[in-house]
């Protein structure tokens, strides 16, 4: 069992670590200011893909629940996500979204009855103090919409991931991704169209591959390995495991980009490692106590 849950850990780490990829794959490979676009083409594809080879539907009351979840977890979530990420420095945005973990822990304790313990809440504020000095910038401007944005952010994926414990689908996870994939992908495609305009009219070779990229790797592969961890998983535990996109997006930009890595920063990514690893550990069982005599 112990190697079981092991091994679904690490497997649904695989998808934060992928996201981490998004920002060097953006700046790098997409055409310039189109970030929703690259949601809508990282989504609805994917999501259109899964359902083509699974050949499944939802039905009943799973029509609404898969475009509630896909809104959730994908459509208002990367919407809300690109006003954040337009209207403060990274490092803020960041760094209140790394309230996730918490705003799960206490939406899980309302509506799955799991208990809210002081050591999920200590280890909850050393992840987000861990991320706050890997992205976070001295002197950071603060503004009103873009931190009501990114609260919103935190919390459409909050409910999204607990509301997905709690409605277990009867589907294989392959097609309920798929499903939620599609929901998202339709709901943000008129906001990008308002927001964005129409697609660029010519694209590049590079530009092709980083949108397969993050068709096939960031959101049919990804989310197929998160939604499996929500399944088996406690949604805490799952989204303690997000701290793992802002390390692996540092990473990358030093290795890749050449991006400075200073002490403060290696410090952070240690409390969040420190962090995410505690979240996963299991209390020990209460010893047996001697029999009276």
């Amino acid at each position: 069992m112990l190697r079981n849950r092991t091994g679904v850990i690490l497997l649904t780490a695989l998808a934060p670590s992928v996201w981490g990829t998004t920002y060097y794959v953006t700046t790098q490979y997409l055409p310039p200011d189109r970030p929703l676009l690259a949601g809508v083409l990282r989504a609805l594809p994917a999501g259109l893909l899964l359902m083509a080879g699974t050949r499944r539907l939802p039905h009943g009351v799973w029509w609404w629940r898969s475009l509630l979840l896909g809104t959730l977890n994908i459509g208002a979530f990367f919407a809300l996500l690109f006003i954040a990420a337009y209207r403060l420095p990274g490092g803020v945005a960041a760094t209140i979204g790394a309230l996730q973990p918490l705003l799960v822990a206490v939406f899980s304790a309302g509506l799955l009855g799991d208990r809210l313990t002081v050591r999920t809440v200590l280890t909850g504020l050393t992840g987000v103090a861990g991320v706050s000095l890997l992205v976070l910038q001295s002197g950071a401007r603060l503004d009103a919409l873009g931190v009501l944005a990114a609260l919103g952010s935190a919390v459409v994926m909050a409910t999204g991931v607990v509301l997905s414990k709690r409605w277990p689908a009867p589907a294989p996870l392959l097609a309920t991704t798929g499903w939620q994939l599609v929901a998202g992908g339709l709901v943000l495609l008129p906001v990008a169209l308002l927001a964005e305009g129409p697609p660029p009219s010519s694209l590049t070779a590079g530009n092709l591959l980083g949108y397969g990229y993050l068709t096939l790797i960031g959101a049919a592969v990804a989310y197929a390995l998160w939604f499996r961890g929500i399944r088996e998983l406690p949604p805490t535990d799952v989204t303690f495991l997000g701290l793992l996109s802002p390390v692996v997006a540092t990473v990358v930009g030093w290795l890749a980009l050449g991006q400075q890595l200073t002490a403060v920063q290696a410090l952070g990514g240690a409390l969040i490692l420190g962090s995410l690893v505690a979240a996963q550990l299991r209390p020990l069982p209460a010893l047996p106590q001697p029999a009276r005599t």
